[in-house]
């Protein structure tokens, strides 16, 4: 479809409540649904915390016992991909007919990532993204995603990707998501500072494309009385929003919000990009791959490869 109503669902989830944050999940996706979307992103990390402040005990040298028990409650509340939440929230997209993208924290094994699934209004996982490079103190508790998983999808919204928070800030990631013709980028982010809004409509500019970004809307009271944040006002706002839909030429179409929770809503037309590129294309008729090329590693990486004895095709032992 070359047009559709795109939704951004600016909220919080219950923090380090992987059941409830579901629940909420479902009765958001009902609201964006009953506004006419037909996808909607939510935030990074939203099942089921951005576990902002937090030093989990660790410091140089040394670490606490309580700092290795606030990462197990996060671990805990984290979720398997695949796994039976994932399975939830495709019923969810499939109940509402409606492309998802939803920011969740991923386990696997001893490891978190911090991952953006991907569903079709069929109830199938499409996808997903693991963030390459945390930022700063994130790299205590989430692990690094590889080439693997840098999907540009095509979906009857057009093709469709993700890049979490500061990873829009690596113009090579962003080179190769343009270069997969994404034509719906989403930055689900963590990031509600002013500044970043111009980084927003500098993307959409750049890859001519259209940028959906998402923060959470979170007060004190949105996260565990036992939280090291200081508790005595519980509306303290933790994390401001600023989620915002930005068009193909930069222009902003909803947003940016810092009032609350919300869900912005904007019309998306494709046919905008193809009009969009008459004078840009990044990596089409405005690249010098002459002067400048670009190498992307889309193999899966591990710690440990198990390889049978011999090849398939070797010959039998005698």
């Amino acid at each position: 479809m070359s047009k559709f109503v795109a939704a951004v669902v600016q909220a919080a989830p219950v923090a380090f409540d992987r059941e409830r944050t579901l629940h909420k999940l479902r009765g958001l996706a009902a609201q964006a649904a009953a506004r006419g979307a037909r996808l909607a992103l939510f935030p990074e990390a939203f099942v089921s915390a951005y576990p902002r402040g937090l030093d989990f005990g660790a410091r140089v040298g040394s670490r606490t016992a309580a700092g290795r028990e606030d990462f197990r409650r996060y671990y805990d509340s984290s979720i398997d991909v695949p796994g039976p939440d994932v399975d939830f929230i495709a019923g969810v997209a499939a109940e509402h007919a409606l492309h998802l993208v939803v920011g969740v924290i991923e386990r696997n094994a001893g490891t978190l990532y911090c991952t953006a699934l991907f569903f079709g209004p069929s109830g199938t996982c499409l996808g997903k993204h693991r963030k390459l490079m945390p930022t700063a103190s994130e790299r205590l508790v989430w692990g690094f995603g590889d080439g693997s998983t840098l999907p540009v999808l095509d979906t009857q919204v057009g093709r469709l990707s993700a890049v979490i928070c500061w990873e829009n800030y690596m113009p090579l990631l962003r080179t190769a998501m343009y270069a997969k013709g994404v034509q719906v980028y989403c930055a689900p982010t963590a990031d509600g500072r002013p500044t970043w809004i111009p980084s927003m409509q500098h993307i959409a500019l750049e890859g001519r494309c259209f940028v959906l970004s998402c923060n959470q809307f979170a007060r004190r009271s949105d996260y565990p009385a036992d939280y090291s944040i200081d508790a005595r006002d519980p509306d303290a706002v933790l994390s401001p929003g600023g989620s915002c839909i930005v068009g193909p030429l930069g222009q902003l179409l909803a947003g940016p919000n810092y009032d609350g929770e919300c869900i912005l809503t904007a019309e998306i037309d494709l046919d905008e990009i193809t009009r969009a590129k008459l004078d840009f294309d990044p990596v089409g008729h405005y690249a010098r791959p002459d002067v400048f090329t670009l190498h992307v590693n889309e193999s899966r990486r591990q710690a440990v490869l198990f390889e049978a004895d011999a090849p398939p095709d070797a010959p039998p032992r005698s």
